[in-house]
């Protein structure tokens, strides 16, 4: 049998490809506004749904989510003439929270983000991988930071179909490819570190994170 946890990677896998397949046709049509309206809010939606669903308080969830639809719904006209900006809106939230993420943490009396994680593994870092995984944090902020520039100059610059392209296809692989780079200059830079995996990092700080709340 497969894995549960195996199964909901796969899902979850599928259905951000699947995501980005629809959101990529919306923005390549002409003749397709009120698709690329609905796939563009629905992230939106989903995150409602979501909050209203794990919310204590659900009334003012539910009145919001009411007052936000009955406006979506007479602004449908120009939404569907500008629904472009939404898709934009939406990843420069994502960029700029990862972006954010990070740069907060490298403020003086902050540990950096990539100290937490290796922390949360390994425990108390010598002075040599402290170092070295507050370098990894300024790389990744510069990283992040060097996405909002491309994907906006891209949007602002380009017809929406070539900015379309990078959000979907090209954004995510960079992100992997950051990650392998990562691994490779540390194998080769630090050697001794090579051995560290980030994804059981990663994991231990949604585990920690979620013990705090």
């Amino acid at each position: 049998m497969i894995n549960a946890g195996l199964m909901r990677g796969l899902v979850i896998a599928f259905a951000i490809i699947g995501y980005a397949i629809l959101a990529n046709y919306t923005n390549q049509s002409t003749h397709s506004a009120t698709l690329g309206v609905l796939v563009a809010l629905a992230p939106l939606i989903l995150t409602g749904i979501i909050m209203t669903w794990h919310a204590t308080r659900r009334g003012y969830l539910i009145a919001t989510i009411i007052v936000t639809t009955s406006l979506a719904w007479l602004m449908w006209p120009m939404l569907e003439l500008h629904y472009g900006w939404i898709y934009w809106l939406e990843h420069e939230s994502l960029q700029w929270a990862l972006l954010l993420t990070f740069a907060r943490t490298l403020r003086q009396q902050r540990q950096p983000l990539c100290t937490q994680l290796a922390t949360i593994v390994h425990g108390e870092l010598t002075p040599l991988y402290a170092r070295y995984t507050y370098q990894v944090t300024v790389a990744w902020t510069a990283f992040f930071a060097l996405m909002i520039i491309i994907s906006t100059s891209l949007f602002f610059l380009q017809p929406i179909a070539v900015w379309s392209i990078f959000a979907n296809f090209i954004f995510m692989p960079l992100v992997a490819v950051m990650f392998i780079a990562e691994y490779a200059v540390r194998k080769i830079v630090r050697p001794e570190l090579a051995q560290v995996n980030i994804m059981d990092a990663v994991r231990a700080f949604m585990q920690h994170s979620a013990h705090r709340h």
